[in-house]
């Protein structure tokens, strides 16, 4: 089912790019960063193709009561089509709900995993990044995509350019992501066009200037991206663009396009 609901870590599972052990752990209730995200992905792993991951996901809905359910559901952004899910089962949404962002049911993390969440912060020296990155080295999937929802900036900064693309999309998903961070990911040329085009897409990040400048100067953004915000620059910003020979030359041209325009107008 589809409930409505929009996350980078979602869109993966609703395309089901999830392998099996993941699928289990967020069927647990152990993944999702927010309330929206652990219902609406226990909501999408009901009907999942294998029937252990169903029965997970449904045992842990039965966990969360129902008046607790009820008032996450009577929150102003609930989607309908959640909304509709569990009223097929019976539940009613109940107005002015809770607004929490902690998730409705609290999983411990495997023992595994503790420490990649309890890395502190640590500086930004080349000796710190590289005892986070040999940490991170040693985990698994589902345990960087935890690191990735719950860990430090540190550990968002070297996740977001992990080669598992799930792992990358639990950085975008993650609460503690700052504007700050976003941009400095559109500048990256070593994260993945995946990365690029989540953050493309989200209306929230790309009101932000510096975040559309930074997506459509970066040679890696793929250009449906980049093309849809030439209109949005400044004239400092088209003016590199039109000189920076690591850039696509239709974008190019549209950016000389744009700065002819403007000088016509003059």
């Amino acid at each position: 089912m589809d409930p409505g609901l929009r996350s980078p870590l979602l869109d993966f599972f609703k395309r089901g790019e999830v392998a099996r052990d993941v699928r289990l752990l967020a069927a647990s209730g152990a993944l999702a960063p927010r309330a929206l995200e652990q219902i609406g992905l226990l909501a999408i792993l009901t009907e999942d193709a294998d029937a252990e991951v169903r029965s997970a996901a449904e045992a842990t809905l039965a966990k969360i009561p129902n008046e607790s359910m009820a008032s996450f559901l009577g929150r102003s952004d609930v989607p309908e089509g959640l909304r509709e899910f569990f009223r097929a089962r019976g539940i009613e949404s109940v107005p002015g709900g809770d607004s929490s962002d902690e998730p409705l049911v609290d999983v411990e993390a495997p023992a595994a995993m503790g420490a990649a969440v309890d890395i502190q912060e640590a500086g930004t020296g080349e000796e710190d990044n590289q005892s986070i990155t040999q940490k991170l080295a040693l985990m698994g999937v589902a345990e960087r995509m935890k690191a990735a929802m719950k860990g430090t900036k540190s550990e968002r900064a070297i996740l977001v350019r992990d080669p598992n693309k799930l792992v990358s999309a639990a950085v975008l998903s993650s609460p503690k992501l700052t504007d700050s961070e976003v941009e400095n990911f559109a500048k990256l040329a070593n994260v993945s066009e995946e990365v690029l085009r989540t953050i493309g897409t989200n209306r929230g990040w790309t009101k932000n200037y510096g975040v559309v400048a930074a997506l459509t100067r970066n040679p890696k953004t793929p250009l449906a991206i980049s093309m849809r915000f030439v209109q949005r620059l400044t004239d400092r910003d088209l003016k590199m663009i039109a000189l920076d020979r690591n850039l696509q030359e239709p974008l190019k041209l549209a950016v000389r396009k744009r700065l002819s325009d403007a000088n016509e107008k003059k």
